[in-house]
């Protein structure tokens, strides 16, 4: 199984897995695949950290990195507006009063005075503090693509990376945003449908890749995103022209993973209609997990999220003390439709091995169909 995208990376399979953990990165590299690296919650010393664990037990395969650099977000330009303090400031009253009033509903103690400093920041805080550190670091190891989840790359980035000849890549969920991605550098495209965990639009994967493909021409390599984990899915999406396919959800639930257990087991029983598109973890639309929080912040008597890295702040405070509680009905996690295909723990190489066994029976039975004269 060989795609133009492969022979560019130099990776037998085109499959391609994102993941915040670096086990699971480093499994799926020497599996064949091509693991990639998410780097939102990692500090650029402790990016530094997991680069260098990859490095030495990726067995010189190759992987990536995925930034978070969004375009807009409250305390752009950096300085004294983008600090955590003053973005904290900026949280109304009426969202704190929200937050403890529901963990207060829920059982979920405040935490000990030793343990409230060094919340984990919130998605899209610090963007231009850290994200030009999480750059330098990604690049002084040997990555061939980095990737950026949230808009077009920023110039230096793309800049950067092509004078080392590192591939630039970028999520979109329409035409016009891979259309523009391409002109501004962008080398490879991940056209992410709304079936997709995390960040992500309004159309679905089936509309939406052989639209991109259409829209950027056949130079560009195009990577299917959104509800694929099966091999019939993964030919699916080389049907519809891409060259390779774009996964996250189906590596949470695998042996190597560091999912929280409690979230382990939601993932596990959740069927494909237990996740909703929420502005109620970052700010911006991300599909997760059904939880009591999620619902919480849909009623009609609450308060509407705020704007990124707002709302990511209010959610990571909150998200530490559901953790220490170990609070199973507010503990959630970023995941997308396939999670109804997500059912046991099994190793990388088991879940790679199936999607590529599937892959081949469903080409050769649709060779089947071909009729000749």
């Amino acid at each position: 199984m060989r795609t133009p995208i492969c022979d560019r990376l130099g990776i037998e399979l085109p499959i391609f897995a994102f993941s915040h953990c670096r086990d699971v990165v480093a499994a799926v590299s020497k599996a064949g695949g091509y693991g990639v690296l998410g780097a939102l919650a990692y500090s650029p010393d402790q990016l530094e950290i997991e680069l260098n664990w990859i490095d030495d037990h990726v067995d010189g395969m190759p992987y990536g990195v995925d930034f978070a650099m969004p375009a807009k977000y409250i305390g752009k330009g950096g300085g004294a507006e983008a600090s955590f303090a003053n973005l904290h400031d900026l949280i109304p009253a009426e969202h704190q009063t929200f937050v403890e009033e529901l963990l207060a509903e829920h059982g979920v103690p405040p935490l000990p005075a030793d343990l409230k400093n060094g919340v984990v920041k919130a998605a899209g805080l610090g963007v231009d503090e850290e994200g030009p550190g999480q750059v330098e670091v990604a690049l002084s190891h040997p990555v061939s693509m980095v990737v950026n989840a949230l808009g077009p790359p920023p110039p230096y980035v793309v800049e950067q990376a092509h004078e080392r000849g590192i591939l630039v890549g970028g999520l979109v969920g329409n035409r016009q945003h891979a259309e523009r991605q391409v002109a501004q550098g962008t080398d490879v495209i991940v056209a992410q449908g709304t079936e997709a965990g995390g960040h992500c639009g309004d159309v679905s994967t089936m509309v939406l890749v052989p639209e991109v493909v259409d829209a950027v021409g056949p130079d560009v390599p195009v990577l299917a995103a959104g509800g694929i984990g099966r091999g019939r899915q993964m030919a699916a999406a080389l049907a519809l022209g891409a060259q390779g396919v774009w996964t996250g959800s189906i590596w949470l639930t695998v042996a190597e993973a560091d999912t929280n257990p409690i979230a382990v087991e939601k993932l596990l029983a959740a069927n494909s209609r237990g996740t909703v598109r929420s502005r109620s973890m970052t700010g911006k639309p991300a599909r997760q997990l059904r939880t009591a929080w999620t619902d919480a912040w849909e009623r009609d008597d609450t308060p509407d999220p705020l704007p990124m890295p707002l709302q990511g702040i209010v959610f990571s405070e909150a998200a530490r003390r559901v953790s220490r509680a170990q609070n199973r009905d507010l503990t959630g996690f970023p995941v997308g439709q396939i999670v109804g295909s997500m059912t046991s723990v099994r190793p990388v190489r088991d879940v790679i091995f199936d999607m590529v066994e599937e892959w081949v029976e469903t080409t050769q039975r649709l060779e089947t169909l071909i009729v000749s004269e």
